[in-house]
């Protein structure tokens, strides 16, 4: 059985590797972008970000908007998950976020200092369907591909993204 297993998986992988070579499509269906992509990652962004604000009801992710998307883990690029970001500046073709979490960091502040990871409240939205209040990671500045973004999840009001950058600043020295 094990034999008959092994050649029928070898069997499989060999005509998936010749279909890929030759250009052809295989029958099964594709991988969801977002899969694609994170081999591309190039990193999560160092240095100082030119923020702006300038949310635009259009479709298209604009930097003082929360929106979804794939956010890889900083221990392994290849892997990570769907999640909010809230985007505040570009690089090139990034667009650059600082991701939410409905997690409640404020009992733990002291040891997620002490790894280097700094939070601050920023209440409810729309972005969170349940409603949950949010916390923004201010020291990890994610690049997020436009093409990436799976939905815009609201428009962070001018006053609360002013203070999650006035934080951001202080924490990153900006």
């Amino acid at each position: 059985m094990k034999t008959l297993a092994g050649r029928l998986l070898r069997g499989a992988l060999e005509t998936a590797a010749t279909a890929l070579r030759s250009g052809q499509k295989s029958s099964r269906p594709s991988r969801p972008s977002r899969l694609r992509r994170r081999s591309a990652y190039p990193g999560d962004f160092t240095g100082s970000v030119a923020v702006s604000y300038t949310p635009r009801i259009n479709a298209q992710p604009d930097p003082g908007e929360i929106v979804w998307t794939w956010v890889p883990y900083e221990e392994d690029f290849t892997q990570g998950k769907d999640r909010p970001v809230l985007l505040v500046g570009r690089d090139g073709q990034w667009l650059l976020g600082l991701m939410l979490t409905s997690k409640d960091h404020d009992r733990d502040a002291a040891d997620e200092a002490r790894w280097g990871r700094h939070w601050t409240d920023i209440g409810t939205g729309s972005w969170d369907p349940r409603g949950r209040p949010s916390e923004i990671r201010l020291d990890r500045v994610v690049r997020v591909d436009p093409q990436g973004v799976r939905r815009e999840g609201a428009i962070l009001d001018s006053s609360r993204f002013d203070a999650v950058i006035s934080a951001a600043r202080k924490a990153n020295h900006w």
